[in-house]
């Protein structure tokens, strides 16, 4: 039989993407230094902890910001390179088939359209 603590336990919360911009480790580091330095040093410490997590912010921010700007050039080359091959295949289309060749190919180029912005 197992006995329960009458103290409360403490709430432990995670937040997604903390411990990336934090290791945990080096959180205790700069702790351990702020009391190991004494009151005098503590704001040189926080300072250069803070300027650690600022840093790799901008850094996430950055690779945030080129991975955004590569998928719109995907897309836009995906959209460019359906309206070039929609010209010609949709006289074909209706040269040959008529309008169910037309609705075929406007479907495909829907499609297109679509996927290309997922």
């Amino acid at each position: 039989m197992k006995r329960r603590s009458l103290r409360p336990q403490p709430v432990v919360r995670r937040i997604e993407g903390v411990s990336e911009v934090v290791p945990k480790d080096e959180f205790q580091a700069a702790i351990e230094a702020r009391g190991e330095l004494g009151h005098e040093m503590e704001p040189a410490v926080v300072d250069a902890f803070v300027e650690r997590i600022e840093r790799r912010l901008a850094e996430r921010a950055e690779d945030s910001e080129r991975s955004l700007k590569g998928r719109r050039e995907h897309q836009k080359e995906m959209v460019l390179g359906a309206m070039g091959i929609s010209v010609p295949l949709l006289a074909i289309a209706a040269i040959f088939t008529g309008l169910a060749g037309v609705l075929v190919v406007c479907a495909a180029l829907a499609v297109i359209a679509i996927a290309s912005t997922r």
